[in-house]
């Protein structure tokens, strides 16, 4: 699974999650956290992987 669709997955999962948490399941919202916590390390892995992208093509310029 592509890093892309894993966060789509996540954040499929958080819709879920967060709609039981406004409905007023407590337990809800620390799943949601759980997962937020999850999008935010995909997110970190697709800013390093895009920066070294860029970082490889400007050497390769050079």
């Amino acid at each position: 699974m592509s890093t892309i669709q894993a966060l789509e997955n996540e954040i499929g999962l958080l819709k879920e999650e967060y709609e039981k948490f406004e409905r007023g399941n407590k337990s809800a919202g620390t799943r949601a956290r759980k997962i937020l916590q999850n999008i935010k390390r995909i997110s970190q892995e697709i800013r390093v992987t895009i920066q070294t992208v860029k970082k490889t093509e400007e050497k390769e310029e050079a």
